[in-house]
């Protein structure tokens, strides 16, 4: 596989167990508060991240980055935070899909700050998917509560976070990145949690461990798509995370998608194969 191609293969495996991650979240939200949901994830995490990377403790602790890895860090904290609090009050596929708007944010960005530039394709595959998650938004429906304020903030934070991410990730191990990106939020988030605790059994206690999993797995593999791939090129993939959310409502939360979900969902598949297929055979030429 050529690098872009390994770096798109990457993108979708984490915009996967993001997906699970969120619908575990989700589940978790409706047994307790929410901030422990995010406490879970991060705390989760930094303990699976720690005892990884021990024995090499020191070498992977080293940044040259230490005030860029902090503003990641924040930037993901609260992209969590936000859209945990948006999937607990609306549906899985309605929030994923305003959080979807973060592409378009990212691709800009990356222009703007990282100096990539916007071609065609790209713009296309961004133009296509965005009208994928506009038709199954759908302004003016019921999606548009207060709430949905929440996963629009976190589609703010998670591309100032992929930003970010792309800059450190040129010069940084992803096993130094993921460490730093942990390792704040568990810290922040454990002095805040007690006030917001409430009993927990064994299957939230199970779920809670199954999150940690899936944010640390999605979370490694983005950092190392981001590494190898450009931010904008990759920034259309991130709208296949609708498809499997949408998948995961109907599973666990029977939240059935309507024609128009369809119709939008097909657009963004669509458009995602597009650039895949243009992107990587661009790259072997």
């Amino acid at each position: 596989m050529s690098q872009t191609a390994k770096a798109i293969a990457l993108m979708i495996g984490a915009i996967f167990f993001f997906a699970a991650m969120d619908a575990t979240a989700k589940e978790i939200s409706q047994r307790v508060s929410t901030v422990q949901a995010v406490w879970a994830r991060y705390a989760g995490a930094a303990t699976m991240v720690f005892l990884i990377v021990l024995p090499r403790l020191g070498t992977v602790a080293r940044t040259r980055y230490p005030f860029l890895q902090l503003a990641r860090s924040v930037f993901l904290m609260f992209g969590t935070g936000f859209f945990f609090f948006g999937i607990a009050n609306i549906g899985l596929a309605e929030a994923t899909a305003i959080m979807d708007t973060n592409p378009v944010i990212i691709t800009l960005g990356a222009a703007l700050f990282l100096g990539e530039k916007i071609g065609p394709r790209r713009a296309f595959g961004i133009a296509a998917s965005l009208i994928g998650a506009l038709i199954i938004i759908r302004p003016g429906s019921g999606v548009f509560s207060p709430y949905a304020l929440f996963p629009l903030g976190a589609a703010f934070s998670y591309s100032a976070y992929n930003l970010v991410t792309r800059y450190v990730g040129l010069n940084e191990s992803p096993w130094t990145s993921l460490l730093y990106t942990t390792l704040f939020g568990a810290v922040l988030l454990s002095c805040i949690v007690p006030f917001h605790w409430e009993p927990i059994d064994l299957t939230t206690a199970a779920l809670m461990g199954m999150l940690a999993v899936f944010g640390t797995v999605s979370q490694l593999l983005l950092i190392r798509a981001l590494s190898i791939g450009e931010a904008g090129m990759l920034a259309p993939f991130a709208y296949v995370g609708l498809i499997f959310a949408t998948i995961w409502g109907m599973i666990f939360f029977g939240e059935y998608p309507d024609f128009w979900t369809v119709v939008g969902a097909l657009v963004i598949v669509l458009s995602g194969i597009y650039v895949w297929h243009r992107e990587t055979s661009q790259a072997r030429d």
